[in-house]
Formats: C-alpha cells, structure tokens, sequence
C-alpha cells in the first residue's frame, strides 16, 4: 500500500494537470467560436460558387478548360488535412484511418500529400509515399495561406502528373461531431443543374468560357480553403471536448486519490493508537 507521502505526491500531480487541462479547455473554447463563425461564414460563398460552376456547365463542356478534363487512369493525389498539434481526441487518428482506407481501395498508383504534422507522421509510419507536406496554417488561416497548396495541385493536374486529385479533412458538424470526407477537387465536377437552379440564369461577360477561365482556378483555391477551414473548427472543437473529459477525469482521481489518503491515514492513526495501548498494558 502506498505510503501518505506518496498519495499527496499523486495529488498534488493530478491537481497541475487538472490546472492545465482546465485551462487549454477554456482556451480551446474561446477559438471554437472565431473558427466556427469563420467556417460557417464561408461556406454560403463555397455553395454559390458551385451555382455558378453548374450553370456555366449548361452551356459548356469539359474541352474548354483543361481543368475539367478527364483522365480515364493515372496516378491519384489525395490531399490529406489534419492539424499540427495533439491533445485533440480521435479526431487526426480517425481521419488518417479514413484515408488509409481509400488509399488501400484503390488499385492505381497513389501520391499523398500531407497538411499537419499529425497526419504526415502517421502516413510515413504506414509507409505511405508523401510527395510533399505542408505546415498546418494556424488558428486563423487565412486564403492567402493556400495559395502554395492550390498551385501545387493545379499545376501538377494540368502538367497531366496525376488524374483525379481528393481532399481528405475532417468536416465540422457539431461541436460534438467531426466527420471525416472524401471530397474530389480536380477534375472540377460541376454540380447537375436540379434544385432549383436552372440553367443559364446568370448574364456572363464578355462571355461564359472567359468567365470560367478565370472561376475554375478560384473555385480550387475555395475548396482547399474551406477544407482548412472545417479542420480549424473540427480542431477546436475536438479539443475542447477532450481537454473537458480530461479534466473531469482529473477530477475523479483525485478524489478516489483523496479516499485512498484518507484510509491510509485512518489505519495509520488505528495502528499507532494499538502500539500505545499495547505499550501501557506491558508497563
């Protein structure tokens, strides 16, 4: 059994780490909202850009940009999205396992790039081969940010180095759910013309394949912005959940701790107190 010595050690330990989990958890919470607002914010302008994407779709085909072509085989690109730092629950840990899957279920040949230590370091432990990784972009990632990613992407698709190129990053759903996606970035995939939006709703000048020339390499740079963006959100909230548990956690030992010390402290008063008895009654 330990010793009271021992035990307050412990206690004073869990009570530190209970401080710090207190205080990443309050300090997680206050960016979930600046990240959540900024994700939610974004993705009305990422749906209209796709409005617009489908209707120039009805009066274009896939010859006018080269972005939109398609490539029967070749090499696949996934673009695999976690964060930089742990401390942040299952989320990086279920979203290379995503990833793992889809790179185990294709059959061609697959590149990886990474974005996040986490996720790049997972993927050399599965001997993945990476051919570039980039730093995570912070807690305020800006578009500007994306920009090395977006050319990298675009210039390798229309040098024809790879044929089809996914996002993978786990998407922001509630504070309590992150869900991780495969999203197909290139070739560019206009949405079908249903819903609601039909066709040739917009007046474009001087004219729609002008137009598109200049959206298409736009509409790349938004969907990997959005991507990091729903990982920052995804991040935070992530966080703030497993900093919470951990610090109830932190709580429950130190109370079982708490108990521990005090039987311990019991027994040792009991013990002391027959030792003087018996002592007396030698006398």
């Amino acid at each position: 059994m330990a010793s009271q010595r021992d035990i307050r050690r412990r206690i004073g330990a869990v009570r530190n780490i209970k401080q710090i989990t207190r205080a990443m958890q309050f300090v997680a919470a206050s960016k979930l909202k600046r990240a959540q607002d900024a994700t939610l914010a974004s993705r009305p302008y990422r749906d209209m850009v796709d409005e617009v994407i489908a209707d120039l779709a009805a009066v274009l085909d896939a010859e006018t940009h080269p972005l939109l072509a398609r490539r029967e085989a070749g090499t696949r690109l996934f673009v695999v999205i976690t964060t930089d730092r742990g401390l942040c629950g299952p989320l990086n840990t279920n979203t290379v396992r995503f990833a793992l899957k889809e790179i185990l279920d294709h059959e061609g040949p697959v590149r990886v790039v990474t974005v996040g230590r986490k996720g790049r370091d997972a993927l050399r432990r599965a001997r993945v081969p990476l051919e570039a990784h980039f730093a995570g972009f912070g807690d305020r990632p800006a578009f500007a940010d994306v920009t090395p990613l977006t050319r990298l992407v675009t210039d390798d698709f229309l040098a024809a180095t790879y044929a089809r190129i996914d996002l993978v990053y786990p998407t922001f759903v509630s504070t309590l759910v992150q869900r991780p996606v495969l999203e197909q970035v290139l070739p560019i995939l206009p949405a079908a013309d249903t819903d609601g939006i039909p066709g040739n709703q917009f007046i474009f000048e001087p004219n729609p394949a002008t137009v598109l020339r200049q959206l298409l390499p736009r509409y790349v740079a938004t969907r990997v912005y959005q991507a990091v963006l729903e990982t920052t959100a995804s991040e935070m909230s992530s966080k703030m959940v497993a900093m919470k548990n951990a610090t109830e956690n932190a709580e429950e030992l130190i109370e079982d701790l708490t108990l521990s010390y005090n039987k311990v402290r019991q027994a040792n008063i009991t013990r002391e107190m027959i030792e003087i008895a018996s002592g007396a009654q030698v006398r």
